[in-house]
């Protein structure tokens, strides 16, 4: 994936295209900076979570352009989410994700709120980069409180 990562800036250098450009260069200084920080070469799965981690931030700020009525600053932030969402896997559907917890749910059997991080522990490794935690956490949320 980083290989991708360095071939589609080279792309986007040679066609000026200076948004997706940006965009990629945002994303490698990250991965760099991973690297850097964790000393071991970075792999895939670290890719998928950085590049989750920018949709997130910039799914954040939007809330706030929103609030400042800035749709310029929210159309630049959809296409930056567009781009980076190009390297993460294929999202899973909402009745996908829901099986996920069923069956999460049939192996942990929770009693109440408290066994929410052994639910966690269980989706997390099939969910990670596929679906986004912040809506996985309050279906198992939602399903707790009945």
């Amino acid at each position: 994936m980083l290989e991708r990562l360095d071939n589609e800036i080279k792309e986007a250098l040679k066609s000026g295209n200076k948004e997706l450009l940006t965009t990629l260069r945002m994303l490698k200084g990250e991965v760099k900076l991973a690297s850097i920080n964790s000393k071991n070469e970075i792999t895939d799965d670290d890719i998928i979570t950085i590049a989750s981690k920018q949709i997130k931030n910039l799914k954040g700020s939007i809330e706030e352009f929103k609030k400042g009525n800035r749709d310029d600053l929210i159309e630049k932030a959809n296409k930056e989410i567009e781009i980076l969402s190009k390297y993460l896997p294929v999202q899973l559907s909402d009745s996908e994700l829901d099986e996920l917890i069923d069956d999460a749910f049939d192996k942990v059997n929770p009693q109440s709120m408290k066994d929410m991080g052994k639910i966690m522990g269980v989706l997390m490794p099939l969910v990670k980069g596929k679906a986004d935690m912040s809506i996985v956490n309050s279906k198992i949320k939602e399903r707790l409180e009945k």
